[in-house]
């Protein structure tokens, strides 16, 4: 059993259910997400939560709630990091508090829940976990489900940045040259093969290709930290100060949390690739080896 108490950034469907029936049940964000690659034709994120979601649970829309506006001044790349008066208003309105622990979820893997996991430690709050596997193994597990909409929650979180360390883009170059910088995304995206959203293809030169996607089994639960570890300390984590970047600064919030599971800090470069590429003065590499 997991408890809020435990240090876990991850909990388990059984425990959502037990401490939701306990004296202080957590506030739940559902964070479902289409994220690049999905299959056209589909339903919406906004659609799955409708036609069912953990009971409670307020939807979380990512490009609106978890991310200023393309373009934003001083904020780079396809989701930049949220306003912070805009971010607390959002999360007070889902009800979430400073006192009240927080659980998200996505469809599955985790690849968007890590955003708002990751955006809610960065602003102060302490109580906050991922339900490991989502909606998906939440279903498996026969537990309840509903397409009930909660009323906006009165929370009163007020954020407080600062507290998961960020870098911009000269940063991220200097930790590619002097540290390990990881890079996210899919190996077809980091060698340059395929872009299929950003200006420019290939990597940041000096960062290392780390997929998410590794990060977790085909159940979409994270790989145990003793694996996690094993994978991370393969590619210098652990001995080197570490970063991370991926497309827009949301899958690489998945991977902060596992390597935080396997127990290495990590900074996050929230302009990530959507920034860099768009810079024409910055360089690219499209080789299969760092540099």
């Amino acid at each position: 059993m997991t408890t809020f108490n435990d240090g876990s950034p991850l909990i388990s469907a059984a425990d959502v259910a037990r401490e939701l029936d306990s004296a202080r049940p957590p506030v739940l964000l559902d964070v479902r997400y289409q994220l690049v690659g999905a299959a056209p034709g589909g339903p919406t994120a906004a659609e799955e939560y409708a036609a069912g979601h953990l009971p409670g649970a307020h939807f979380v829309d990512l490009d609106r709630d978890l991310a200023a506006p393309p373009g934003a001044p001083g904020r780079g790349g396809r989701h930049p990091l949220p306003g912070v008066a805009e971010f607390g208003a959002a999360m007070r309105r889902f009800g979430v508090s400073a006192d009240r622990p927080v659980v998200v979820y996505d469809g599955a893997a985790s690849m968007a829940a890590a955003r708002a996991w990751w955006l809610l430690r960065w602003a102060g709050h302490r109580e906050v976990r991922v339900l490991d596997g989502g909606f998906a193994v939440w279903r498996e597990a026969g537990l309840p489900v509903t397409a009930e909409v909660p009323e906006p929650g009165k929370g009163d979180f007020e954020p407080a940045p600062g507290a998961m360390p960020t870098v911009d883009a000269d940063g991220a170059a200097a930790w590619a040259r002097e540290g390990l910088l990881l890079d996210a995304r899919s190996g077809e995206r980091y060698r340059g093969e395929v872009e299929p959203v950003d200006p420019r293809a290939g990597h940041v030169p000096g960062a290392v290709s780390a997929p998410t996607s590794e990060n977790v089994g085909p159940d979409g639960r994270f790989r145990p930290a003793a694996e996690l570890a094993a994978r991370f300390r393969e590619l210098g984590a652990g001995e080197r100060a570490t970063a991370v970047y991926c497309g827009s600064g949301v899958t690489a919030a998945h991977q902060v949390l596992a390597l935080e599971l396997a127990g290495v800090d990590a900074t996050l470069y929230p302009g990530s690739w959507s920034e860099w590429s768009s810079d024409a003065a910055r360089p690219v590499a499209v080789t299969d080896q760092p540099g």
